[in-house]
């Protein structure tokens, strides 16, 4: 039995099956997360919800994790095959200790993972490399081994229907306009909460890729992978539908697509539902990442929000969200975070806004875009080089004249553009990405900082 060092990542557990994780470190893995919890929660007698997503591991992996709990006297609650958000609700519905759900979200079908949670009253906490996955990692490469009696497995039913009913008491649906909606989920995890949604909204739901499928037959789970919409941006505008959906693979994420066919960027979105939770609730702190702030932020300060700009990352936002006391949080690659939610990611309470604005205002959704339109965004773009500290210097001299933050990489913004770089925490990458009033301007300056990153070396890589 070997438990390979690498797969305990910034944010989760994740690694290739069989290779990586598999029948025979599966056990001793979930042994070690839950001595953590223990270790932390100073008690050996816990309750803790398990849930799995499609992957084609699932089956022969999730009786493996669950006996494991069970048999260091964990009483865990079995809620089956959800999305990643539906684990979190059913942590916070159920008033368990913690959650740990089996899944790889958007890593290709050989892939498995695992996410975990512990609850803090009404707030979540994920496990992460600066709350535990080192420590957790330390137990199992020590295989700690616990056995404890009274472990018990209970099975939930109807989770994902409450957690509908509970987006509901936040978000009346009963003067929603009847949309046309084209959904495009990858065959994956957002199928088990899209689908019951809309057969309790007006409208038309029009079905792309709703078989669950861990092969992922149709494309990967990853809408931040642009080309990956293609067949949606189409689908959507054949239809005359009045936008689109295009979440990730264990349904944490989930893009908009306008009438158009246009993709709304997750600052835009940010902006769109700041705006609206602001009208609810004056004064209130909202947050997002670093990567695009221009449009986020005016749209908080001209009504009235407080803003804070946070390092990339779903977790470090959830802490952050909890911390600072914050009613929403949104990131670039469409993570949403609400306090509702203790922190966590909902995107059905998304969902429900977005429909919640257009239904109000009676503007499509692409008028809204322009509305809140502060900036051009450049997209992210990725280059390969083993000079990034060099690069970071580069940067920060020849725009020295500029407002730097370094809270994540290195950032400097002047009053009509600015830009964000920074490092991958696990391959030998630097990410670009820039924004600016004007889209010609945004242009030139990012062709300006491509030459300069490749003047000293870096290739580009993926774009």
């Amino acid at each position: 039995m070997e438990i390979p060092k690498h797969i305990f990542k910034g944010y989760d557990i994740r690694g290739l099956v069989p290779d990586e994780i598999n029948e025979g470190n599966i056990y001793p893995i979930a042994q070690a997360i839950l001595h953590f919890f223990q270790s932390k929660l100073k008690r050996k007698a816990l309750r803790l919800v398990v849930g799995h997503d499609m992957r084609t591991s699932a089956p022969r992996l999730y009786p493996l994790l669950k006996q494991g709990l069970i048999d260091g006297g964990a009483h865990i609650m079995d809620v089956g095959l959800v999305s990643t958000p539906t684990c979190y609700y059913a942590v916070l519905d159920l008033k368990a200790d913690g959650g740990i759900q089996l899944t790889a979200s958007h890593n290709p079908p050989a892939y498995n993972g695992i996410k975990m949670v512990m609850r803090d009253g009404e707030t979540i906490t994920k496990i992460g490399k600066s709350t535990g996955i080192l420590d957790i990692r330390a137990s199992a490469l020590d295989a700690v081994a616990l056995s404890e009696p009274g472990g018990q497995e209970e099975r939930v039913e109807g989770i994902i229907e409450r957690e509908i009913d509970y987006a509901f008491s936040h978000v009346d649906p009963s003067r929603f306009k009847p949309f046309t909606v084209v959904a495009d989920p990858a065959n994956a995890m957002a199928i088990t909460y899209l689908e019951p949604l809309f057969k309790r909204l007006p409208g038309k739901l029009i079905k792309m890729n709703f078989e669950l499928d861990g092969s992922f037959p149709a494309h990967q789970p990853d809408p931040l992978v642009f080309e990956n919409l293609r067949d949606l941006r189409a689908r959507v505008v054949a239809e005359k539908a009045d936008f689109g959906l295009a979440p990730d693979g264990d349904g944490d994420r989930m893009f908009f697509i306008d009438e158009k066919g246009q993709i709304v960027t997750g600052a835009q979105s940010t902006a769109l539902v700041a705006r609206e939770l602001l009208r609810a609730t004056p004064g209130s702190t909202i947050l997002f990442d670093i990567r695009y702030t221009m449009t986020p932020q005016a749209i908080i300060e001209e009504n009235g929000g407080t803003s804070v700009v946070t390092k990339v990352g779903h977790a470090y936002i959830t802490e952050e969200l909890n911390t600072r006391h914050g009613i929403y949080g949104g990131e670039s690659s469409e993570h949403n975070f609400f306090q509702w939610t203790g922190g966590a990611e909902s995107q059905l309470i998304m969902v429900l806004l977005v429909m919640k604005i257009m239904s109000d205002s009676g503007k499509t959704l692409s008028a809204l875009v322009e509305e809140i339109r502060r900036s051009f965004e450049s997209g992210e773009h990725n280059f390969q080089t083993d000079h990034a500290a060099e690069i970071l210097e580069a940067l920060k001299s020849k725009y020295g004249d500029g407002r730097l933050s370094e809270l994540d990489g290195v950032a400097i913004a002047y009053p009509d553009w600015r830009f964000n770089v920074r490092t991958s925490n696990t391959e030998p990458l630097m990410r670009l990405n820039l924004e600016a009033t004007g889209e010609a301007l945004m242009q030139d300056r990012l062709h300006e900082l491509q030459a300069l990153l490749l003047a000293h070396g870096a290739k580009p890589h993926g774009d």
